[in-house]
């Protein structure tokens, strides 16, 4: 065989090569099996990093993580589009009920602590700390206060430009009744956004804003914010951190964070596992994205309540 046709021979097979190796195959190029989940920004963060170390074991496995709100979490989780349901609070009757009425069934899981974070514009040098009287004054309906001096009279004559979560939002729900008094009794004036990153931005866009938000978004951006002390009413005024939340001194506004997992759900291998892997890291997890580990007994009786669902799940 002549060498020049030997060579084009050789250069049309390692074509054939390449194309065969960079074809993908079928049954790797997406993954075989999804877990969905949505619900709370604030919980986002820790399944978020859960998910993610998750893919590093489970490639096989795609996980589609979203943040529409603890209400907006609950909705899908009664329609039964996903399989998990981050909740920044407990679920609520209507909730419960909108589920029963879909038959939809599902594990309450405690996983985490979060201390809510009011903050403030770095330029703000005024203000340190607000009594929950004074963040009542500021975020009641039809509230009086619009500039930083009703609350002051040394303070700016400014306006308070508020920034805070929607209505969906678990982290709206919880503050308003700490705070207010009411779940979702608050005034409307002010700029919602889902997104707690939206807040940040908001915030560090005005030197007269205030907001609030989970701890992780502020450790998150400790130099676009200032972080302000509550007074529960008692004289100490106590800023929200990992110890503080711990320690149940940050009053009132540390909370419990939770998942819920619908239970149709466990029939799936790739969730069982997940819930299972959820379990086991979160609590090195937790802190790495800003929040508070559960003591050893609380996360073992979430485990315990999960492996009593799953044990259910399987008998029938």
């Amino acid at each position: 065989m002549p060498n020049f046709l030997r060579a084009c021979i050789l250069v049309v097979l390692g074509f054939a090569a390449l194309a065969s190796c960079s074809k993908p195959n079928a049954s790797s190029s997406r993954p075989a099996s999804t877990v969905r989940a949505d619900g709370s920004s604030t919980v986002y963060p820790i399944t978020e990093a859960v998910a993610e170390e998750f893919r590093n074991e489970h490639p096989d496995v795609r996980s589609v993580i979203g943040f529409s709100g603890t209400g907006g979490g609950f909705k899908k989780l009664a329609a039964d589009e996903i399989d998990i349901c981050d909740a920044s609070r407990p679920i609520k009757e209507e909730e419960r009920a909108a589920c029963d009425a879909h038959g939809v069934k599902f594990i309450e899981l405690e996983i985490a602590f979060d201390g809510l974070s009011v903050v403030v514009n770095p330029e703000n040098d005024w203000c340190d700390c607000l009594t929950v009287e004074q963040l009542k004054a500021i975020w009641q309906p039809e509230s009086a206060i619009s500039k930083w001096s009703d609350l002051n009279p040394e303070w700016p004559d400014e306006k308070i430009e508020l920034f805070g979560p929607g209505t969906d939002s678990g982290t709206f729900d919880y503050f308003t009744e700490a705070i207010v008094g009411t779940a979702k009794s608050s005034r409307a004036d002010y700029t919602p956004s889902e997104d707690d990153n939206m807040l940040v931005t908001g915030v560090e866009g005005s030197k007269y804003a205030l907001g609030y938000f989970g701890y992780a978004y502020y450790a998150e951006n400790k130099d676009r914010l200032k972080l302000l002390g509550v007074d529960p009413g008692d004289g100490n005024c106590v800023q929200p951190s990992l110890e503080t939340v711990r320690a149940n001194t940050y009053k009132p506004l540390s909370r419990p964070l939770y998942i819920y997992v619908n239970q149709a759900s466990l029939t799936k291998p790739e969730i069982v596992e997940f819930i299972r892997y959820y379990l086991d890291t979160v609590g090195l997890v937790v802190e790495q994205v800003g929040y508070v580990r559960l003591p050893d007994e609380t996360l073992a009786n979430s485990k315990k309540t999960f492996d009593e669902a799953l044990a259910a799940a399987q008998t029938k």
